[in-house]
C-alpha cells in the first residue's frame, strides 16, 4: 500500500476512536507543511488530540501501521522538527491545562500544549517565572521548549530548559506511557537503557556536557551513574523522536524585581564578543549582543520611534542585571558599564526604552529573514554556540567563511552562553542553492567543532543539522544515539530522520519548489510585483499566534485559536499556490478558506518581524480570482457603498431625504433586516443613518459667514505657509460629520486655514478591501487630480477617517508606482496629531485643552496603528492630561468584514479579546475612536458612543452632547445593540 495512502486510512480509522479532531482537509494539510524552517513536507492528516489518552491511541496505532509521525505545539521550530509525510499531531489546542501552581515548593504542573506566556501570568502573582524564556515565548508550547531544549536569553542565569524540568510523562514508540524522573531506579523504567549507559561510558564522559549549551545530539550525560541518573532531563532535547510528551512538572525560579539593562557598544559584534567573558559575573541574567544593522532595517521598516536613543556603535550587547534591592541592581550597572570595555554604555531602568530594546533582539528572528542588500535570509546555521570564551574567535572564522561562500547575514544571539543566531542569504530560490548550503553547511562544522561548540545551542539538529553531527560526535557515541533510539522507538515512527539515520539536509527544501506568482496590481515594496517572493517572507516564527497584550496581529487567531486564522497559515496557502504541486492556482478553493477570516487589518504589516501584509496579498488575490467572474453579493453592496451613498443623495431631496428614509427603515425592524439580508450583511447589525446636511454644505454655508474663511481649494495653493487640506472620505462627508467639523474648527484654533477637498477625491479604500483594484485605480486618477497638485507644492492634508488616510500613506503609492503624484500625497499625509505636532507644519503655539483627570478608553483604527502609529496621538493626550487607556486588538468590524452575514459571529468575538475588556474595566471614561468603523462597532455592540480625537479637543467632555443635528453616526446616542 502506497504509505500516504496508509497513513490516510489510518487518520480516517482515528477520527472513529479519538476525543479530539482529526483533519484531513487539503488546507489544513497544507497549512502544516512546514514550521519555522526552511523544509516543506506535506503530511497526510493533522490531529488535535484532546488528552493523552488520545495521544497514546494515536501512537499505538502509528507503532502498528508503521506510519510516522511529529507532535507540535506552536509550530516555532527553526530546524525543521515540526513536520511529518504522515500525521503531525498538534498538541496546543486542548492539552493546555496548567493543573497547579506550588509558590512553595515553586513547582509547576502543566500539560504539553500551555503556552510558556500563560505559566507566567499564573506564576507572576507568587513573585515567580519559568527561567528560560525563548523569544517565542508567547506563543511557544512547553512540548516543543522541552523538544528542543529551549533556552533564551535568561538561560544564563536560569539554566536550559533540561536544568528546569523534574518529571515528564511520556508515550514511547511502542504506545507506553511511563513518568521519567530523577534519583535511583530512574532507568528501569525503560528496560536497557543503563546497559547503553554501561557500554558507552567513555564516550559519554569525553564528548557530552561540555559547556552549558551543548544541545545537538542526545543529552546521555545526564545518565550518567556519577551525576545521579535524571531520565526526565535526558529526554529534555531529543525533539520528538523517543517520546511525546503529554505533560511537566517544571521548577519555577523567583521573577527578577525592577532589572536593569546596560548597553554596551562596540566597534563590531567581534569586538563584542570578545568582551563577553569578562562581563560574566553573580548577578548578570543576560547577555545578548545584535549587529547594528539589525537596528538599521528596525528603523526603516518601523520608524525611527522603534528604536530608543543608543550608544553609538556597530554592535551592542544588552546586559541585564538584577541585586538584591534597587541600590545594589544600580551599583551592579554602574560597575558593568564600567567594565565593559566598550565605546560608549548607555543604562535603562525597567520601563519603555528598556522593553523596545528587548522586541528588537525578540523580532530577530524575522527581522534577520532579509539581509542589508535585501536578499532573503534563512536559517540551518542560525543556532551554533561554543563556549563563551571562544566567541570572539568563533566569530572571526565564521564571519571568514561567510567572505569565503560569497553570503551574508544579520548576527545576534544569546552571547552570554556563547550562542549565534544568523539567518544567512543561502541562494535557495536558485538551482544551486541547496548545494551551496550544503556545502557551507558541512564546512562550519568543521569549525564549529574545532572552537569545541555544538552545532545546534538551543533549536534542535533537526533536518538541518543531524547530518552533519558526523563532524562533532565519534562513530561510537553515534552509534550509542541509534540504540538509545531504536530501544524507545523501535519501529522509528517518533519523527524519523532527526538526530539519527538522518535525511540529508538539503531534501525537501521549501523555496526551490517554487513557481512564479505574480502580483498584477500591487507593488509589494521591495519584493516589486513577485508575490511568491513577498510571501516566502513568512517565515513561520509565529509572532501571529500571540494572544499577550500589546499584540494586535492576529484579530482572527485571537478569537478562533485555530492556526488556519493566522497570517502564517495564510501566508502557507499562498507559498503552496507557489509551490503548484499540492494547491493548483489562486483559484483553488483553500484559498478563499484561508483567506475569509482575515479582516484586512493590516496588523501584520506592523507586528510581524518579517515584514509580511497579508491584507495587501488578500486584495491582490481577490482581484485575480474574481476577474471577469460573479462576485460575492457584499462586494457589490458594502464594496460599492461609497458609490450607492452619493447615488442615494443624488436625488430629489438629497441629505434630509435619505436621512429621514433610513430613519423609517430603522424603526421597522422587520424591514431593516429584509433590506439587510438583501445586501449580503447581518440581520443582527443596523443601516448606517445619514447626515441630515452634508459636511460640503455646511462648510459652504459656514464659510459665506464668515469673511475671512476661506470656501475653495484652488485658493490655498499659492498661500501653502499656513493652509491645510482637510480631506474627509465619503462617510465623514456624509454620514458622520462631526468629527470632520471639528477637526476643522481645531485646525483653525490651532492658527491653519483649512480648506475642504470634494467629496469626490475618494480613495477607493472599499474597491481596495473587496479587491475591486481597477475601480480603486480609477478612483485614484480623480483623487490625485484633486490633491496631487497641492502635495506637490508643498500643502499639508489631514485626514479625518483613518483607514482613509492610511490608503494615501500606503496604498496609493503601491497601486500607483509610476505616479509622482501618489508619493507627493503620500509624504504630504497626517493625521490630526501628526499636523498638530510636526516640526516644518505643525503649531507650536497651539496648547490641547486642559484633560487632566479624564479618563480616555482609545480603540485605534488598526490601519492607524499599522500604518501611521498611535505614538503620536498617545502622545499629545498625555501631554493634555489624560490618563490614556489604549484598547491593544482589534475591535472587530474592521470596515465591511463585520458587517457581513458570514463575519458577524467573529467580529463578535475579536470584540471580546481586547475592547469589551477594556471599556468593562473603565465604565466612565470617554471612548475615543477615530475609525467610523471602531466607532460603529462601539455604539452597536456596547452602547457606549465614541467619539473623534478632534470632537476630544474642540470640547472634552462636552463632547458627549454633540450637535445631534448632523447626526454623528449610525444608531448614534441611540442606545441600541446589535440584535440577538
Amino acid at each position: 500500500m502506497n504509505p500516504g495512502t496508509e497513513a490516510s486510512e489510518l487518520a480516517a480509522q482515528l477520527a472513529r476512536t479519538l476525543r479530539g479532531e482529526v483533519d484531513l482537509a487539503r488546507r489544513r494539510r497544507a497549512e502544516y507543511t512546514s514550521d519555522a524552517s526552511n523544509y516543506r513536507v506535506l503530511p497526510e492528516a493533522v490531529i488535535y488530540p484532546a488528552d493523552a489518552a488520545d495521544l497514546q491511541t494515536i501512537v499505538q496505532a502509528c507503532a502498528e501501521t508503521g506510519v510516522p509521525i511529529a507532535a507540535r505545539g506552536a509550530g516555532t521550530s527553526i530546524a525543521g522538527n515540526a513536520i511529518s509525510p504522515g500525521l503531525v499531531i498538534d498538541t496546543s489546542r486542548h492539552l493546555t491545562r496548567i493543573h497547579d501552581v506550588d509558590p512553595a515548593a515553586r513547582v509547576a504542573d502543566v500539560d504539553a500544549g500551555v503556552v510558556m506566556g500563560d505559566l507566567q501570568a499564573a506564576a507572576a502573582p507568587s513573585g515567580l517565572r519559568f527561567g528560560p524564556d525563548p523569544s517565542t515565548w508567547t506563543r511557544a508550547t512547553f512540548g516543543g521548549m522541552i523538544g528542543n531544549n529551549a533556552c533564551g536569553p535568561h538561560a544564563v542565569a536560569f539554566g536550559k530548559t533540561a536544568e528546569n524540568v523534574l518529571e515528564l510523562d511520556c508515550i514511547d514508540g511502542t504506545g507506553r506511557q511511563f513518568t521519567a524522573r530523577a534519583g535511583r531506579g530512574a532507568l528501569e523504567v525503560t528496560p536497557g537503557l543503563e546497559d547503553i549507559v554501561t557500554r558507552h561510558l567513555a564516550e559519554i564522559r569525553t564528548e557530552l556536557g561540555r559547556f552549558d549549551r551543548q544541545v545537538s545530539g542526545y543529552s546521555l550525560e545526564h545518565l550518567l551513574p556519577e551525576r545521579g541518573p535524571d531520565l526526565a532531563k535526558a529526554l529534555v532535547g531529543t525533539e520528538g523522536t523517543l517520546v511525546v510528551v503529554t505533560r511537566a512538572r517544571v521548577r519555577l525560579v523567583q521573577a527578577p524585581r525592577e532589572p536593569m539593562l546596560v548597553v554596551a557598544a562596540y566597534r563590531d559584534m567581534i569586538a563584542a564578543a570578545d568582551a563577553v567573558p569578562a562581563l560574566l559575573r553573580p548577578g548578570v541574567l543576560a547577555i545578548e549582543g545584535f549587529d547594528a544593522r539589525l537596528v538599521d532595517y528596525v528603523i526603516a521598516a518601523r520608524g525611527p520611534h522603534a528604536v530608543p536613543a543608543m550608544p553609538r556603535g556597530g554592535g551592542w550587547l544588552l546586559i541585564e542585571v538584577a541585586g538584591q534591592d534597587a541600590r545594589e541592581t544600580e551599583h551592579l550597572a554602574r560597575e558593568i558599564a564600567a567594565g565593559a570595555g566598550a565605546l560608549e554604555t548607555a543604562i535603562y531602568p525597567a520601563g519603555p526604552q528598556a522593553a523596545a530594546l528587548w522586541r528588537i533582539r525578540a523580532d530577530g528572528a524575522g527581522l534577520g529573514g532579509r539581509t542589508p542588500d535585501d536578499h532573503p535570509a534563512w536559517p540551518g546555521l542560525e543556532d551554533a554556540a561554543v563556549p563563551p570564551e571562544r566567541l570572539g574567535a568563533y566569530l572571526r572564522d565564521f564571519t571568514a567563511m561567510l567572505d569565503t561562500f560569497g553570503l551574508d547575514g544579520l548576527i545576534y544571539g544569546h552571547f552570554g552562553d556563547g550562542c549565534v543566531h544568523v539567518r544567512i542569504d543561502f541562494p535557495l530560490d536558485e538551482s544551486h542553492g541547496g548545494r551551496i548550503m550544503d556545502e557551507f553547511m558541512h564546512a562550519m562544522a568543521e569549525v564549529i567543532t574545532r572552537h569545541g561548540g555544538s552545532i545546534s545551542g538551543e533549536h534542535g539538529d533537526g533536518r538541518a543539522r543531524s547530518e552533519v553531527l558526523t563532524a562533532m560526535y565519534s562513530p561510537q557515541l553515534r552509534a550509542a544515539f541509534g540504540e538509545v533510539k531504536r530501544l524507545f522507538d523501535p519501529h522509528a515512527i517518533l519523527n524519523p530522520g532527526i538526530i539519527t539515520d538522518p535525511a540529508p539536509l538539503a531534501a525537501d527544501l521549501r523555496l526551490p519548489q517554487g513557481r512564479d506568482l505574480t502580483s498584477q496590481s500591487f507593488t509589494l515594496g521591495s519584493d516589486g510585483t513577485d508575490l511568491g517572493r513577498a510571501v516566502h517572507r513568512c517565515t513561520g516564527v509565529g509572532k501571529c499566534r500571540a494572544t499577550s497584550p500589546g499584540h494586535v496581529m492576529c484579530p482572527s487567531y485571537r478569537a478562533t485559536r485555530d492556526e488556519k486564522d493566522t497570517t502564517r497559515a495564510r501566508a502557507r496557502i499562498l507559498q503552496e499556490v507557489a509551490n503548484g504541486s499540492f494547491l493548483h492556482g489562486l483559484a483553488d478553493s483553500a484559498v478563499r478558506e484561508s483567506l475569509d477570516l482575515c479582516l484586512a487589518c493590516k496588523a501584520c504589516s506592523a507586528d510581524c518581524p518579517t515584514g509580511i501584509d497579508m491584507a495587501r496579498y488578500k486584495s491582490e488575490v481577490l482581484s485575480q480570482i474574481y476577474a471577469g467572474r460573479v462576485r460575492p453579493r457584499s462586494h457589490y453592496t458594502l464594496g460599492w457603498l461609497p458609490r450607492w451613498i452619493r447615488l442615494a443623495l443624488a436625488a430629489p431631496g438629497g441629505p434630509r431625504l435619505a436621512s429621514h428614509l433610513a430613519a423609517a427603515v430603522q424603526a421597522m425592524p422587520a424591514l431593516e433586516r429584509l433590506v439587510l439580508r438583501a445586501a449580503g450583511l447581518s440581520e443582527h447589525r443596523h443601516l448606517v443613518s445619514f447626515a441630515s446636511r452634508s459636511l460640503a454644505r455646511w462648510y459652504r454655508t459656514r464659510a459665506s459667514s464668515r469673511a475671512d474663511s476661506t470656501s475653495a481649494v484652488e485658493r490655498g495653493a499659492g498661500e501653502r505657509a499656513r493652509y491645510v487640506v482637510l480631506w474627509a472620505d465619503t462617510f465623514s462627508h456624509l454620514l458622520d460629520t462631526a468629527g470632520a467639523r471639528d477637526l476643522i474648527n481645531v485646525l483653525e484654533d490651532a492658527g491653519y486655514t483649512p480648506l475642504l477637498a470634494p467629496e469626490s477625491a475618494c480613495c477607493g479604500l472599499t474597491y481596495i478591501t473587496t479587491g475591486q483594484l481597477d475601480l480603486a485605480r480609477a478612483a485614484h486618477e480623480s483623487l490625485l487630480a484633486t490633491l496631487g497638485p497641492l502635495a506637490v507644492n508643498g500643502v499639508p492634508i489631514v485626514g479625518v477617517e483613518p483607514s482613509c488616510l492610511a490608503v494615501l500613506r500606503d496604498d496609493l503609492p503601491a497601486l500607483n508606482p509610476e505616479d509622482p503624484r501618489a508619493r507627493a500625497v503620500a509624504a504630504q499625509s497626517f493625521t490630526l496629531a501628526e499636523l498638530l505636532t510636526h516640526p516644518r507644519h505643525g503649531a507650536p503655539d497651539w496648547r490641547p485643552p486642559n484633560l487632566t483627570g479624564v479618563d480616555v478608553v482609545a480603540q485605534p483604527h488598526c490601519h492607524h496603528y499599522a500604518v501611521m502609529g498611535w505614538q503620536t496621538d498617545r502622545a499629545l493626550l498625555e501631554r493634555a492630561g489624560a490618563r490614556v487607556h489604549e484598547v491593544h486588538g482589534c475591535c472587530g468590524m474592521a470596515g465591511n468584514f463585520g458587517m457581513e452575514a458570514e463575519h458577524f459571529d467573529v467580529s463578535m468575538a475579536v470584540a471580546t479579546t481586547a475592547l469589551n475588556p477594556t471599556l468593562d474595566a473603565h465604565p466612565d471614561a470617554l471612548v475615543l475612536a477615530d475609525g467610523f468603523s471602531c466607532r460603529t462597532q462601539i455604539e452597536q455592540v456596547r452602547e457606549r458612543r465614541a467619539v473623534h480625537l478632534a470632537t476630544l479637543l474642540a470640547g472634552a467632555r462636552a463632547a458627549e452632547d454633540h450637535d445631534a443635528g448632523a447626526a454623528a453616526g449610525p444608531r448614534a446616542g441611540s442606545g441600541l445593540k446589535t440584535r440577538g
